[in-house]
């Protein structure tokens, strides 16, 4: 099946959206990236597409805000009320922005993982995949791009997940089902599970550590981290190929991911709330399926089952939550909903608060592009990487 989803992006209106955009892949196949002896480390690469119509989207630069698809409608909130920072990491996001080079990298593009069916249409779901060319084991990071549900761009961020796998860690970028295909959390989760029992089945091929794996994710993909953590073990989210492998991950990236999608724009003025609520939109079809004429306020416990903090548990793996104070497209308070879950229950769990930050290194009409790069300074980046030394000891 042709993943096409334009028609589908443009009722979009309680979405969150993709964040930085990247070069796109090629045709499947494998390439290799080798720094010359003694070269000084570079930019790391981004992507070429500046906008859906060919443009910069709100002035950000290329590969770093790479627009919003043409026809979406986003609720940008205007006001926003400040979250409870006193247990987290609060900063200003400063200094020079990340660089790549430290490592030479093979590249795997299209590989498919899985062939589920949805609404009686096979469709083949494909990751990207960057090895760092060094001897032994290498722990993997399987990064999940946000896009509001009904987008997933695997080749976005390309810039982050560069600088990850020259950490040296296998880094995995994944399509997964979407709402214009029929799917709700359900589907979507279990496609996460999926792509990591097909690559814990090739670790050897790909030299990884089949031991060793996290789930890195932003805005739709931060939840679907979240959730794909918080369910380890669960089997009710378990479905498709390589089932002799575990799903389980050790270790969770949420950048501003919602944990309580009835609460997404709590924070946020009336007018962003009633786009968020909207019966039947994107978000309400994403809980309760295709056609549904529901908001996602009006059935709590139906919504509360595709709630992260519904699943966290004691033995959910160690976490690490970002979030920027300005975020105008999910509410600031998510990540400390999940955070403080995940605290009660005693897991090791660690939130960051970017001061003035907005949605990643992205901009939308109504954003500043000003805040457009605070998201891959090394300063942000290497809290990330230290987080995954230390849980996977790379």
């Amino acid at each position: 099946m042709t993943r096409s989803k334009t028609g589908a992006l443009a009722t979009i209106a309680g979405a969150l959206v993709m964040t930085a955009a990247a070069c796109s892949s090629g045709a499947a196949g494998t390439s290799t990236s080798t720094p010359k002896a003694g070269a000084s480390l570079t930019a790391c690469p981004s992507s070429s597409r500046t906008g859906a119509a060919g443009g910069a989207t709100g002035g950000a630069p290329a590969g770093a805000g790479g627009g919003v698809p043409s026809g979406v409608s986003i609720p940008v909130a205007k006001t926003i009320k400040p979250s409870d920072t006193s247990q987290s990491v609060v900063y200003t996001p400063s200094g020079p922005q990340i660089q790549c080079g430290q490592l030479a990298l093979s590249t795997y593009d299209n590989l498919v993982y899985s062939t589920p069916t949805t609404n009686g249409k096979q469709i083949s779901l494909k990751l990207d995949l960057q090895v760092p060319k060094t001897a032994g084991k290498k722990p993997l990071v399987i990064y999940i791009t946000g896009g509001g549900f009904a987008n997933d761009d695997k080749t976005a961020n390309l810039n982050q997940r560069t600088y990850v796998a020259d950490q040296n860690y296998v880094v995995a970028s994944i399509e997964y089902r979407t709402v214009p295909e029929g799917a709700t959390y359900k589907q979507t989760v279990s496609d996460v599970k999926s792509a990591v029992r097909y690559l814990r089945a090739h670790a050897g091929q790909y030299g990884i550590d089949a031991s060793k794996v996290a789930v890195w994710g932003q805005s739709a993909g931060g939840y679907l981290a979240s959730m794909t953590g918080v369910t380890n073990g669960d089997s009710q989210f378990v479905s498709g190929d390589n089932l002799n492998e575990s799903s389980d991950v050790q270790a969770v990236v949420d950048e501003f991911g919602p944990s309580d999608i009835s609460k997404v724009a709590a924070d946020y003025d009336t007018a962003a709330q009633q786009g968020n609520y909207a019966p039947g939109n994107s978000l309400a079809q994403f809980v309760f399926g295709s056609g549904t004429k529901l908001s996602v306020e009006d059935d709590p416990s139906a919504e509360e089952l595709s709630d992260p903090i519904t699943y966290t548990t004691s033995s959910a793996p160690p976490f690490i939550l970002l979030q920027g104070s300005n975020d105008q497209l999910v509410s600031p308070s998510q990540t400390l909903i999940l955070f403080n879950a995940l605290r009660a229950k005693g897991v090791d769990a660690t939130r960051y608060v970017l001061t003035g930050a907005n949605h990643g290194d992205l901009t939308v009409p109504g954003m500043s592009a000003s805040n457009a790069l605070p998201w891959s300074t090394k300063q942000t980046m290497g809290y990330i990487v230290s987080f995954l030394n230390k849980k996977l000891g790379s």
